[in-house]
């Protein structure tokens, strides 16, 4: 044994930073993936398979029982750091709603990390049924925190996980069933089996078939059950025309769009890009963005005028957004964000949208008298009303009046806003946007991923028109049909494009399971959470002299 009291040997070699902190090399390494294919798996980058590993580095590392505090910086500063990333767009409102929102989301996804990092270990040496519910309970709580974040301080369900698969429908087609938490139940069951394949096969020295593991054999067929079976409600499709759309993008930049001085110019701006799409394309309906007039409706009453007057030269009704006002500067007036149709010979038709979500701290102040001082770093002036009816508006097109249930903005990422529509006879959804907000980076992508999962969830065709882009329109099955484009491909331009919106047949009158009884597998998650957290905590944790790895 060596004398505590001796003095060090000078020449002995110094011990090197990894020596000295064994686990570095598991935070450099959690910490990096982490963010990376956090980032990667959303748009506008929209690598969708890396949704199918993203947890997997952390929960590796779950399993050699690190410490609680060292985990937990890991994680939560590397969610922190990817959700900062994923919503920096949002630099160009306000750098403190950037900086206070990634943060809360990045923490709340993050929380779902700990609870593994509680259970895993808990977990080795048990029976395979144990194991296999367990896995059943951390996916499941995945999808109750997604709901957790589209109900507190207003909700902000952005970016669930499923929206990573928007571009790759097949495993979303779940979702007209159970909605879109079932993607993400699924893809969750699969990261955690493929991380339990892992650490066997590299941790534990099993080699050959011995490598297999149940849960990963489960995931895997959890994920077949998931994607094949829905693949035959996608083929042999009856379709037939819809609507031939003329979808405006008068890209009026934010700055510019409630200047008085600048009114005039937003006026011919418009007129002069309805004027081309309705000479191209043939269309039969004009649609235009979110909040597109620089005044509001009724407090100029030269606004109506003018609205019909256009109508009137395009010879095509309009679909609108504007901001609407009951009275004109009168004492206790309430402020809406709407939509209305202008019909050519009838002009206006009442009663218009008003819209039901309204975006906290852009257009109210959640909880005002404890966090109306947050006003003074995002100005929106006095609360906007929230509406109440979700009854389609009635379009006309030629002979026909189509219901066209619409959303506005924000409202396409909640999916009981487009199931409330489509219950109430919406047969196509128009989401009616204006990010030019947010300049030109990842948030129209981000945005429109949300429109594909409404469309499957609900089997109707989305009609989307932003401000400066993304527009374009997606199937019933999540497929984007038409992509609104300049000549160099870019969405960010000012221009219009005629698409031709087709449905199919056999879902006219019909409709989606999920539509019908709503977020049914919500609850089954919420079951699945609570039977595993109770198994669990009856298991015998870990001995102090079982804990693997170093403490940092």
């Amino acid at each position: 044994m060596a004398d505590p009291l001796a003095e060090p040997d000078p020449y002995a070699p110094r011990p090197t930073l990894w020596q000295r902190h064994p686990q570095l090399g598991w935070v450099l390494a959690v910490f990096g993936f982490t963010v990376f294919l956090t980032y990667v798996a959303f748009p506008p980058v929209s690598t969708g398979e890396a949704a199918y590993v993203l947890a997997l580095p952390a929960i590796l590392w779950a399993y050699r029982r690190p410490s609680f505090r060292l985990f937990a910086w890991t994680v939560l500063g590397a969610q922190v750091t990817a959700w900062t990333a994923l919503l920096g767009w949002l630099h160009n409102v306000t750098w403190v709603g950037l900086f206070l929102l990634g943060p809360f989301v990045g923490l709340l996804v993050g929380s779902w990390f700990l609870a593994a990092w509680w259970a895993i270990p808990r977990l080795q040496g048990h029976k395979v049924w144990v194991r296999i519910l367990a896995l059943f309970g951390l996916a499941a709580l995945w999808v109750v925190l997604e709901w957790f974040r589209s109900v507190i301080f207003g909700g902000f369900p952005w970016l669930p996980l499923a929206a990573s698969q928007w571009q790759r429908p097949l495993l979303l087609q779940v979702a007209a069933y159970a909605g879109a938490g079932a993607t993400a139940f699924i893809l969750m069951v699969f990261n955690l089996g493929a991380a339990a394949y892992v650490h066997r096969a590299f941790f534990e020295g099993v080699t050959g078939f011995k490598k297999r593991t149940p849960e990963f054999s489960v995931a895997l067929l959890v994920l077949m059950a998931g994607s094949f079976p829905f693949v035959a409600d996608t083929i042999n499709q009856q379709r037939r025309p819809l609507v031939r759309a003329a979808l405006v993008q008068p890209y009026i930049p934010q700055n510019e769009k409630w200047d008085a001085a600048r009114a005039t110019d937003v006026l011919h701006t418009i007129e002069q890009v309805t004027a081309g799409a309705s000479r191209r394309g043939a269309p039969e309906l004009i649609i235009w963005p979110e909040a597109v007039t620089p005044w509001a409706l009724y407090r100029d009453p030269n606004v109506r005028a003018w609205l019909e007057t256009v109508a009137r030269r395009a010879g095509k009704p309009l679909l609108l957004g504007t901001v609407y006002t009951e009275s004109s500067n009168e004492p206790g007036e309430r402020w809406f964000n709407c939509a209305f149709v202008v019909d050519p010979v009838a002009g206006l038709v009442r009663p218009g949208y008003a819209k039901r979500q309204l975006v906290p701290f852009g257009e109210f102040i959640p909880l005002r008298p404890v966090l109306g001082w947050i006003e003074k770093f995002a100005p929106i002036g006095g609360d906007f009303q929230r509406g109440t009816d979700a009854a389609p508006l009635p379009v006309p097109v030629g002979p026909r009046r189509v219901p066209v249930g619409v959303l506005i903005c924000f409202e396409d990422i909640f999916p009981g806003l487009a199931r409330e529509s489509a219950l109430d006879g919406a047969e196509v959804l128009a989401v009616l946007t204006n990010n030019a907000w947010f300049g030109e980076g990842g948030a129209a992508y981000q945005h429109a991923a949300h429109s594909v999962l409404r469309a499957i969830e609900t089997r109707r065709p989305v009609i989307r028109v932003g401000n400066g882009g993304w527009s374009g329109w997606i199937d019933e099955f999540g497929n984007v049909r038409a992509t609104v484009l300049d000549e160099t491909g870019r969405v960010y331009f000012r221009g219009a494009q005629t698409v031709a919106v087709t449905r199919d047949q056999r879902w006219v009158g019909r409709q989606s399971y999920y539509t019908l009884h709503g977020d049914w597998f919500l609850l089954v998650c919420v079951g699945l959470v609570a039977g595993a957290y109770y198994v669990v905590l009856m298991l015998r944790p870990p001995r102090p002299d079982e804990e693997g790895g170093n403490r940092f």
